[in-house]
């Protein structure tokens, strides 16, 4: 059950229609989890700082079950989530940060109980 959370200091009018959507359908297919599974959240005209600047920036946060807890692994995630940010933000690498974070099952809330038990 990923959970992305897309944060920018772009304004609202500034971000493609339907971006959650298809940040959904990439995070689905980069990650090899169901769309039905994929929480997305996207949060624009934050105040943000990436690497000392406030020109327009986003950070993702990636947070699942079982795909992210080793380096090889983010790696081929992270050039996969890039290309899909710089094409739907228009912002160059330098302005994108990803970090991801390994949930276990029983860390995960749904249906009155957690994950480990679904």
């Amino acid at each position: 059950m990923p959970f992305v959370e897309l944060e920018t200091n772009l304004p609202a009018e500034r971000l493609p229609p339907g971006l959650a959507q298809t940040l959904c359908a990439a995070t689905a297919d980069i990650l090899g989890k169901p769309a039905e599974r994929v929480n997305v959240t996207v949060r624009s005209g934050l105040p943000m700082v990436v690497s000392g600047s406030a020109e327009p920036c986003a950070q993702l946060i990636v947070s699942t079950i079982g795909v992210v807890g080793t380096a090889e692994q983010n790696q081929r995630h992270s050039a996969r989530f890039f290309d899909v940010l710089t094409a739907q933000l228009g912002l160059g690498t330098e302005r994108i940060v990803i970090r991801f974070y390994p949930v276990e099952p029983w860390q995960i809330g749904k249906n009155r109980t957690v994950m480990t038990f679904l």
